[in-house]
């Protein structure tokens, strides 16, 4: 099929509002919107201004209202439990009214923050759409993160209510979720007025008398009333969730995702994009503490009424290498996406694909890879065992949905290893230098979208339009700054080289070196540190840190190591990945004290790199690269 991309791109640009107009007529709305674009609200202009509308509505209502009742809308497969479960459109209309009348129980309604703070398991899309059913806001935090890192979540959205778990389970031990959300919430100066947790068989938790409440329970009397729970009118305007990021320490960016917009925009790209129709069953391998998780397992693919997969598990490990091709075999799955981390893991431990070989993947049409960079030995890798269209897209939390992609819906564009492709309708793009000139093809600079940013995108921070302002929008006026450098080629291709500020992707984890470093600086010892990320051929990077000690400090080395790497993990979690620390004498600075992390960075991969100008003293780095050079011997 020849693609129609160049045509529908296009169109989007002679006719912005018209083309978004056409694409909100596959969402039902309670009422019209009246303006598609009004540049005069918010901080850039608000998408579908005066328009009513439910996402739980069009997630779930509309598909039972009009023959899917009994398709499977979700299917939970756990080998870390052993268990699977499917429930079909029904199934969650009965269970999202159970729990919205459960929210309504304790005051629960429509503004109002719910945390949701679980696993891997269905409950916590039950959550996020129960909360859509009745117009609270969620914030789901992932169950990776530590209780100051939820504490800071709690005191930043102020939750009246948390659903939550007692557990999660890994591979090789059980997350003890309930103890920490209890020291959470000790910590928070916002107290939550209850919070629900369900009792996971693994193991049980203690339930404080009068704040938590049993979900089982709960839910029992609530389902035995069947009381029907119609979707609560919200404005398209409205938030639908509040996602944080780029925080792990100290005063995390709280993103919004309005109702209308979202919709529209999700609904758009399951089939321009991914190429999924109603019906098919469609597999996002991440969590529902990301954003991919948000977008891709619970509400883009429940739009589109296909039936989503929940995988609790990982891609080796459990219990190996053949994992994902079970999963993708035993229930028909279409299309997957996941991260190139993924793939790495599963070449690492089984490079001849012989568990490929071991399942019927007749079905399988499509694998989307995003989260870091896709390198081009994993792309050639998965073609050649999968014998599928491997697509490599670019996006961001922010975003929501797909900023650069090969839109596999309009007919596959041609390839082009270590391009996510082109941008989609909605983005417009430009390369820019540090000045705000725009750069010709195939030059390096800042990516930037042309304003205003497409439907689906954060219109603003959770109470901080400020820092929405200086974080993404001042640095170049007119243009939204994605943080990311590379370049656009001759073909208008797109080219992600590397972050342009301190946010690392770990296994596709977006995580700060600066929050790090605020951790390890605690340490008694530590006198000053800088955390960079260097390549990992697993993860996509892993953070280094760079210690320079206290004087007088005469303890063992390697013990002090140990404890910082202990306390980044207490402090923010497994998720950072921290596991090297190295004691440097000194650390290389910028005449006015600014540390050259660039070049440690590039020291450290092996990478070209020229002496900076306004270095203080040329000779550090050569000590930089002695202890890199030990610690590799």
């Amino acid at each position: 099929m020849t693609s129609k991309y160049a045509e529908v791109y296009q169109n989007w640009q002679n006719d912005p509002e018209g083309f978004w107009a056409e694409a909100a007529k596959e969402i039902d709305w309670f009422s019209p919107a009246e303006k598609i674009f009004d540049a005069s609200e918010g901080v850039y202009g608000r998408w579908f201004t005066g328009a009513t509308c439910n996402t739980c509505y069009n997630c779930v209502d509309r598909h039972v209202e009009n023959g899917r009742a009994d398709q499977a809308a979700i299917i939970y497969d756990s080998p870390i439990t052993n268990s699977k479960k499917t429930l079909t459109y029904r199934d969650l209309l009965i269970e999202t009214q159970a729990l919205g009348n459960v929210m309504k129980s304790h005051g629960i309604g429509k503004g109002d923050r719910v945390i949701i703070y679980m696993p891997m398991i269905p409950e916590a899309a039950i959550a996020m759409l129960a909360c859509a059913r009745i117009g609270a806001v969620h914030s789901v935090v992932f169950g990776g993160f530590a209780a100051a890192e939820l504490a800071t979540r709690i005191d930043d959205s102020t939750p009246k209510f948390i659903i939550s778990a007692g557990c999660g389970i890994e591979p090789n031990r059980i997350v003890s979720y309930k103890p920490l959300l209890d020291e959470a919430i000790e910590l928070a100066s916002h107290k939550p007025k209850a919070t629900l947790v369900l009792q996971r068989e693994q193991q049980a938790c203690e339930l404080i008398k009068g704040r938590d409440f049993d979900y089982d329970v709960e839910m029992a009397k609530a389902r035995e009333q069947a009381d029907t729970l119609p979707c609560e009118p919200v404005l398209a305007t409205d938030p639908l969730y509040v996602l944080y990021t780029s925080g792990t320490t100290g005063q995390p960016k709280g993103v919004i995702r309005d109702n209308g917009g979202h919709m529209v925009a999700l609904k758009w790209t399951m089939k321009a994009i991914y190429d999924v129709d109603p019906g098919e069953v469609y597999w996002a391998a991440s969590d529902v503490g990301w954003v991919v998780g948000h977008s891709y397992i619970v509400y883009a693919p429940l739009l589109q009424g296909a039936t989503s997969i929940l995988f609790e598990g990982k891609p080796v490990g459990t219990p190996d290498a053949g994992t994902f091709w079970r999963v993708i075999s035993e229930h028909n799955v279409e299309t997957l996406f996941t991260a190139p981390t993924a793939f790495r893991a599963i070449k690492g431990q089984d490079p001849e694909g012989e568990f490929i070989r071991k399942y019927d993947l007749s079905k399988f049409r499509n694998l989307f890879l995003a989260g870091e960079r896709a390198d081009p030995d994993t792309i050639h890798w998965a073609e050649d065992k999968l014998g599928v269209p491997v697509i490599d897209h670019w996006w961001q939390t922010e975003t929501g949905w797909t900023i650069a992609g090969n839109p596999m819906g309009l007919g596959q564009l041609p390839v082009k290893y270590g391009s996510p492709t082109v941008p989609m309708p909605g983005y417009a793009m430009d390369v820019l230098d540090d000045e705000g000139n725009s750069l010709p093809s195939g030059e390096l600079g800042n990516i930037v979208v042309k304003m205003p940013l497409p439907p689906g995108c954060l219109p603003t921070l959770w109470n901080a339009e400020e820092r929405f302002k200086s974080a993404y929008l001042e640095e170049f006026p007119g243009y939204y700054q994605t943080a990311d450098a590379g370049f656009i080629d001759e073909d208008g291709y797109l080219f992600i080289m590397a972050r342009t500020d301190d946010i690392i992707n770990v296994a596709g984890h977006r995580l700060s070196t600066g929050g790090m470093e605020e951790v390890v600086a605690a340490h008694k010892d530590v006198a000053e540190c800088a955390v960079v990320g260097i390549a990992d051929d697993m993860k996509g990077q892993s953070p280094c840190g760079f210690l320079v000690l206290n004087a007088g400090v005469n303890r063992d080395l390697d013990e002090i190591k140990k404890e910082v790497v202990t306390l980044v993990r207490e402090k923010i979690g497994p998720v950072a990945a921290f596991k090297q620390a190295l004691v440097v004498k000194r650390l290389p600075k910028t005449r006015s004290g600014k540390i050259l992390r660039s070049t440690m960075q590039k020291i450290a991969d092996g990478l070209e790199w020229k002496m900076p100008a306004t270095i203080d003293d040329p000779a550090i780095l050569d000590e930089i690269k002695e202890v890199l050079d030990q610690q590799k011997a």
